[in-house]
């Protein structure tokens, strides 16, 4: 029996890659890998707790309750004709899907360092799980807000969705794109440096108050200074904030010119991130 050096393998699993290797073709041939894993992520969340998926609804409604008593009633912050609560609870409920993407992809080597020194798949697959894992906790959460949305029309609040609506898809990829790209980067950045986890958890904190999530960005031009209110102005997250509550609330602003923006610098953190994170993968198993 001949062999040459032409003979065509199955597959081949190299070190070498290209720069930006999105690898869809593989991606889909290991779906059924993909789909075990999302459906290990639902699971195992809240498998040994005694609310289970209450939590889901538990946690934006308590923490809406707390930001309409401090912000809106003490802080005296406006929300215009929306109701606070709701108002509130439209930007958590758009928060929460982003911070869970980027919580849940930032520790992605640390956490299945013994799975991706044993196994070989494609590593990308581990954080393309947890965000589309975490679409179930949004839509929950989601489907909250109708609840609370259909009573405040129930009893006359001036609310209303407008043709923006049609932008729902791509306000919720832009937030999973900016997830999974920070927390791609910050995964490949916590295999040398662990103490960066404790940031994240600060970071996370801080970031939520600088991306309009308690307020409108007209209270934050009106009660900040200059530099801070333009910091908060051009967080593409708080462009998605603003930008979905306009479309549900008819409440806030929209500019074509911040939509295309956000959309620009979400793109380009995933790629960012897929390029950090394939070239992490090389290597991490000597530095984890």
């Amino acid at each position: 029996m001949n062999t040459t050096q032409d003979d065509q393998w199955l597959y081949t699993i190299s070190s070498k890659s290209k720069l930006v290797d999105l690898n869809f073709k593989e991606i889909w041939r290991y779906r059924d890998l993909l789909l075990l894993f999302v459906k290990r992520d639902i699971t195992t969340v809240y498998k040994q707790t005694v609310l289970g998926p209450l939590w889901y609804v538990i946690q934006p409604l308590m923490t809406s309750v707390i930001f309409t008593l401090v912000f809106n009633n003490l802080g005296n912050i406006q929300t215009g004709a929306a109701p606070s609560f709701l108002f509130n609870l439209a930007g958590i409920t758009a928060w929460n899907y982003f911070k869970e993407c980027l919580t849940g992809t930032s520790d992605t080597f640390k956490k299945n360092e013994n799975i991706f020194g044993k196994v070989y798949f494609p590593r990308v697959i581990m954080p393309m799980s947890i965000t589309i894992s975490n679409l179930l906790k949004f839509i929950i959460q989601l489907g909250i807000f109708i609840g609370f949305y259909i009573y405040y029309l129930s009893i006359g609040k001036d609310i209303s969705v407008n043709s923006n609506l049609l932008l729902f898809p791509f306000y919720l990829v832009m937030m999973a794109l900016l997830g999974l790209g920070i927390g791609m980067i910050i995964s490949s950045m916590t295999t040398k440096y662990r103490d960066l986890t404790v940031v994240v958890t600060f970071g996370v904190s801080l970031l939520m108050y600088m991306s309009a999530v308690p307020y409108p960005v007209a209270e934050a031009r009106k009660k900040f200074p200059e530099i801070v209110a333009n910091i908060v102005e051009y967080n593409p997250l708080t462009q998605i904030i603003e930008g979905f509550r306009y479309m549900l609330l008819n409440s806030g602003s929209f500019s074509w010119t911040g939509f295309i923006y956000t959309l620009i610098v979400s793109v380009v953190v995933f790629l960012v991130g897929i390029i950090i994170f394939n070239k992490t993968e090389k290597s991490f198993i000597d530095t984890v």
